[in-house]
């Protein structure tokens, strides 16, 4: 790397944090950049406000502060005032039980300890595929003193984030016959004033808004086909908006009643649109997919009450499958990839054109901090690296997890949680003192 290059590449990436700030909703401007309360952290694209994180790491990798073992699944951990909470499965081996259950659990951040658990039976539906492992997917959401979870069946629970008494339920699939999902229902909820609001499915219900508190449904709207991706709030010119990526179209709602503001195609094989679209400076909204997907970048508009979507580019050499991306200064990283190698790449946002593809690393989720990305591949390898418009420097990398590891990780201070489909671990990714 050039010299001098990173510390430019570090003032870019402070300079595209805040302006996102200052074009986030007001609830999003609220969180506490201390906690990672959603799916993506505090500001639900996978950058953390962290400072002091350690440029290098030993052979060995980051310290470890403790580790525990989890059951089945890929719930990425969210963490608020000292507890951190995640899902998994555990069989009927485990347990005198006919069915394999779910759990939620609450854990001390310091000591990964358990606080408090619950667990509900959630059997296969027919006819779902479970080859790479069974979920939860869903990240759990914290908002106030909830927290809202949702099972791979569509079990979603708001229980007190303090005790884990259950406040409200809903069967997504019993209550509402949402579409089964074939490896599971992975749309991590998230929040907008007083609604939690999330992808459902089926007649006039494609999303659906309920009331924080009491469970009840605010609205539901349309009847656009289902995708695996979860929502995102965003700010067009003042005006708050819900981006929902789904089946066969990217789609914008006004998060207060769900009405239409605009739609644009996106269609991909199965309908698996996965990714979390990327909102950032200028209004750009990326949304990503693998297979014949693709990549495309619309720039958003709002003028007398009415949004523009103009495309401004699409290109079918990224696609993300089930990672995420990360805007740093004019250029879009993320594993691209979907049946064969899967290549961590950069791509050019005012252009579209791939500025390079490394083949350091296998398909790759991953957390950007500090000037720094720190990345899981899914062999279980945690890298840390900085990337310029001229190529990916991996600084460290060790071999940390055993099983398939597709979570992305979670990042609060200098205290880094990655899990693969067994376990969890906490790490010190701090600079040495």
């Amino acid at each position: 790397m050039r010299p001098g290059l990173s510390n430019l590449h570090h003032l870019a990436a402070r300079a595209a944090l805040a302006s996102l700030l200052l074009q986030a909703p007001a609830n999003l401007k609220a969180q506490d950049a201390s906690a990672w309360p959603q799916f993506g952290g505090p500001f639900r694209n996978f950058t953390s406000p962290s400072k002091g994180l350690a440029n290098s790491w030993p052979a060995q990798g980051p310290r470890k502060l403790w580790s525990r073992r989890l059951g089945e699944g890929y719930s990425a951990i969210a963490l608020d005032s000292g507890k951190l909470y995640t899902m998994y499965r555990i069989s009927a081996g485990q347990q005198a039980s006919k069915f394999d259950r779910e759990v939620i659990v609450a854990m001390d951040a310091q000591t990964g300890k358990t606080l408090w658990k619950d667990q509900y039976d959630a059997p296969f539906e027919p006819g779902m595929k479970m080859e790479n492992g069974p979920g939860p997917h869903v990240t759990p959401l914290v908002a106030g003193n909830q927290i809202y979870t949702i099972g791979i069946t569509g079990k979603f629970y708001c229980k007190d984030k303090n005790s884990g008494k259950t406040l409200w339920y809903h069967d997504l699939m019993k209550e509402y016959q949402a579409p089964r999902r074939d490896r599971g229902y992975s749309c991590s909820p998230v929040a907008y004033k007083q609604t939690v609001i999330l992808p459902v499915g089926g007649q006039g219900q494609a999303v659906m808004a309920f009331d924080q508190k009491d469970g009840t449904v605010v609205w539901k709207k349309h009847d656009l086909a289902s995708s695996p991706s979860s929502p995102l709030i965003i700010n067009v010119d003042g005006q708050d908006q819900l981006v929902a990526f789904l089946g066969d179209v990217i789609a914008g709602l006004d998060p207060n009643n769900g009405n239409l503001l605009w739609s644009h195609p996106h269609k991909t094989d199965w309908g698996l649109n996965i990714s979390l679209p990327l909102w950032s400076e200028g209004n750009l909204l990326f949304c990503t997919s693998a297979y014949s997907g693709g990549s495309r970048l619309l720039q958003l508009s709002q003028q007398a009450g009415k949004t523009t979507a103009k495309e401004l580019w699409f290109t079918n050499r990224m696609r993300v499958h089930i990672g995420n991306t990360v805007r740093v200064g004019s250029y879009i990283y993320g594993s691209s990839g979907d049946f064969g190698p899967a290549f961590f790449s950069a791509v050019d946002i005012k252009t579209g054109q791939v500025a390079w593809q490394s083949r350091g690393l296998s398909k790759a989720s991953f957390v950007f901090a500090d000037g720094k990305f720190i990345l899981i591949d899914e062999d279980g390898n945690l890298a840390l690296a900085t990337a310029s418009p001229s190529g990916l420097q991996i600084h460290s990398k060790v071999p940390l997890l055993s099983h398939i590891a597709w979570t992305a990780p979670s990042l609060v201070g200098t205290t880094l949680y990655v899990r693969d489909r067994k376990n969890l671990m906490a790490l010190d990714v701090g600079a040495s003192r």
